[in-house]
């Protein structure tokens, strides 16, 4: 049964600055995305990536533009209502996992459950579901500074997953692993979407792993200028 939202993306431009200061980081993009899909976001640094990132997780408001999520504007919307949306239908997993260094591997994973006003048993439970799918279920008690990179980076997926997010924003997440561990977490990654039915948008500089996505998008200067169907 597939999780994800459906999203769609009009005219969305970003500035920052004003007047003749004013620097335009993203301009007149249009996307759409099917609950389910699964896209890369691929494109030369600083033009726009992490931006539209921003944008699709609701930690930034356009300058112009809208967002829908199953056909809810969502990119108008006040501090309280964008914090509830991001904490239970969102899940980011980023370049640096973030993880709490006094918490361990599972103190970590509940914490977005908890702060949601789950019980301390549910919590546990979806908790060590995902460490175990994540095959972190030996090192539960494990805190981050004890774990290896790749270890670290499935914490922070499960973690991403936890709630069971609709939408899930991956941004550069393999970009601190050598190749080897970077193709297995990212394998992982898409395993986990497979299970879970979300809709699942993919930051990274790796063409070889954009092609591992179900659909490529090409930003250059804050412009969508190329998708391509891939696979």
């Amino acid at each position: 049964m597939t999780n994800g939202i459906a999203v769609k993306v009009s005219g969305l431009c970003r500035r920052y600055g004003e007047g003749n200061a004013a620097v335009s980081v993203l301009d007149q993009v249009d996307l759409e995305l099917a609950p389910g899909d699964v896209l890369a976001i691929v494109g030369p640094s600083g033009c726009g990536k992490s931006t539209l990132m921003h944008q699709l997780g609701l930690l930034d408001a356009p300058t112009a533009g809208s967002i829908t999520f199953d056909g809810r504007d969502v990119s108008r919307l006040d501090d309280a209502a964008r914090s509830e949306i991001r904490n239970r239908r969102v899940g980011y997993v980023f370049q640096a996992h973030h993880l709490l260094r006094e918490h361990d591997a599972l103190g970590n994973v509940m914490l977005p459950v908890r702060l949601a006003g789950g019980s301390q048993a549910t919590a546990r439970t979806r908790a060590e579901a995902l460490l175990g799918a994540v095959g972190l279920e030996h090192r539960l008690h494990h805190k981050p500074g004890e774990l290896s990179g790749g270890e670290q980076q499935r914490v922070a997926r499960a973690r991403a997953l936890v709630m069971g997010p609709g939408l899930v924003l991956a941004d550069e997440p393999t970009g601190n692993l050598d190749p080897r561990t970077a193709a297995d977490v990212f394998a992982l990654l898409l395993d986990l979407h497979d299970q879970l039915g979300s809709t699942l948008v993919v930051v990274t500089h790796s063409h070889e792993l954009a092609a591992r996505c179900g659909r490529k998008l090409t930003l250059r200067d804050g412009r969508l200028v190329e998708v391509v169907r891939v696979g």
